[in-house]
Formats: C-alpha cells, structure tokens, sequence
C-alpha cells in the first residue's frame, strides 16, 4: 500500500511540474498573439523565411517518437523489457534526428544575418525583428526541453536495463513518458505559429 501511493504522489508531482511548463509556454505564445496583431505582416514575412520542409520534418519527428515512447511503456507493463529498451532506443534516436535539423536551421539562419539585434534584422522592419527573437526564445526553450526529455528517457532506458524499472514499478518511465508528450504538444503549437504563420 506504502508503495502504491508513493507512486500515486510522483505521478501527481510530475502533473504539478508540467502545469508550471504549460504555463511557461503559455505565456509566450501569449506574447506572441499580442505582437503578432500589432505586426502582423512582419510576422508573415518572417514565416516565410523559415523552411518549412525542415519544421514539417520535425513535427513528424516528435509525433513518431512520442508515439515509440507510449508503445514502450505499455511493453514494460507487460514485462517485455527487450522491447521497451528497443522502442526508447528509436525515441532517443528521434529526438536527436530533431535537435540534428534545428541545428541546422539555426546555422542558416544566423549565416544570412538573420538573428536577434542583427544589422540586418535592425535595419529592417521592427516586428521581424520581434518576430525573429521570439522565434530564437521558444525554439531555443523548445530545444533545452527536447535534451531534458532526452535526458529522461535514456535515464529510463538505463533503469529498464538494471531492473529498477519493470512491469510493478514504471513510475520513472511513466514520468519520463508524460514530459516527452508535453515536449511533443509543445511543438504542435510552435509549428504553425512560427512556420505556417499567414
């Protein structure tokens, strides 16, 4: 009974942790409604110098990936452990194929000049470079929120294999699942905001 509700309270802790990270991104996308409709064609513009093949990619990405991490809980709580390792694998896998791309597309953007405070963005119109300092921020939280849920994951990964994790005790790996899916609906909102903006 002792170990049912500890696992009950962790289950609520983690619930509290993520209310505080929805509330962290939700006052961002709120700030970006409020300059958005005072600069709505600068916005525009800016959506249009973002790839979006790259941000469609990683919304796949993310979307497969949480998907693999569902799938491994349900096998550890079934005991198949050789499986859960397998599918947390390809998740860890994911997650850096993400990291690979915004790598990437940050290089390019800031090789044309175009970052926060930059001459070219200065010289500009102001609500660009609004547009391109909130883009910097969120993606930028966005991304530190992928290594920490990366982190999470392969930490589960390493308990699965130990034996700490198992189909009485997944409470490490349920967590870890539950902070890789807010990460996940976390960029189902970035995506449009930032790369189908109209």
């Amino acid at each position: 009974m002792h170990r049912e509700s500890d696992q009950v309270g962790i289950k609520i802790g983690m619930w509290l942790f993520l209310y505080s990270e929805i509330i962290l991104f939700g006052g961002l996308f709120v700030l970006y409604a409020a300059y958005f409709f005072e600069h709505p064609q600068s916005f525009v513009a800016g959506g249009k110098e973002l790839n979006r093949i790259i941000g469609a990619l990683n919304t796949i990405v993310l979307l497969v990936s949480s998907f693999t991490v569902a799938a491994s809980i349900t096998a550890i709580r079934r005991d198949d452990a050789k499986r859960a390792q397998r599918l947390l694998l390809f998740s860890l896998l994911c997650g850096v194929v993400f990291l690979v791309n915004k790598y990437f597309e940050w290089g390019a953007k800031i090789d044309h000049g175009i970052y926060p405070n930059s001459e070219t963005l200065v010289n500009g119109e102001p609500g660009l470079n609004i547009f391109f300092g909130l883009y910097y921020v969120i993606t930028g939280l966005h991304g530190l929120h992928v290594i920490i849920g990366m982190a999470l994951l392969a930490v589960s990964l390493f308990f699965i294999r130990s034996g700490r994790v198992s189909g009485s005790r997944y409470a490490m790996l349920d967590n870890a699942g539950l902070y890789w899916h807010l990460v996940d609906l976390i960029w189902i909102f970035v995506f449009p905001l930032f790369y189908l903006v109209l």
